[in-house]
């Protein structure tokens, strides 16, 4: 089986990742923690790579990726990383200061042949322009948020063409699932 580099995130209807301030309030009634979709990804995934505002959302709001039942090890990508990093029960991370082809290639192997998650919008930029995703899973929540962080924004891309593999309802939310 390929080893898979997918972004995997939340979205509002209107398109947003976040709220304005990166909150995510809104997010919480969603149940991103749970569902078929979310289930297989959360399996399947050996390490996450995640941008700085999406370690600072989660250490904010939540008991650790995925609601918890996330495991394995991240590594969040970011400029100056703190000396002493904070410390998650369960879950191993390491900060990283370097370009994303590298970053990616350090999740790959903490992975251990399992897929990789990419979360942030940020990370999920990089990783698009420097070709390195295989897959988008956006979990579509019946909510407008109006403003806030939009899923994706490059002046630098051309149009990204995505091939539609699945769309199912988990729950109140409607699972995309494409290919690049």
């Amino acid at each position: 089986m390929t080893q898979l580099v997918r972004w995997h995130t939340l979205m509002s209807l209107d398109g947003f990742i976040a709220g304005p301030h990166d909150e995510m309030g809104w997010a919480l009634g969603a149940q991103l923690g749970s569902g078929e979709t979310v289930d297989e990804i959360v399996g399947s995934t050996g390490a996450l790579l995640v941008g700085r505002r999406t370690q600072d959302v989660e250490d904010r709001d939540q008991p650790g990726f995925y609601g918890g039942a996330f495991s394995g090890p991240f590594l969040v990508l970011r400029h100056h990383p703190p000396v002493d990093p904070p410390v998650v029960k369960g879950v191993t991370g390491r900060f990283l200061d370097v370009g994303i082809v590298e970053a990616v290639a350090i999740a790959k192997e903490a992975a251990g042949g399992a897929d990789v998650g990419v979360l942030g919008a940020a990370i999920a930029r990089q990783c698009l322009e420097a070709g390195l995703l295989d897959e988008v899973v956006v979990h579509v929540a019946p909510v407008l948020l109006g403003d806030g962080v939009r899923l994706f924004e490059s002046r630098n891309t051309p149009a990204v063409g995505l091939h539609l593999v699945s769309a199912t309802r988990d729950g109140d939310l409607t699972a995309l699932r494409y290919t690049l």
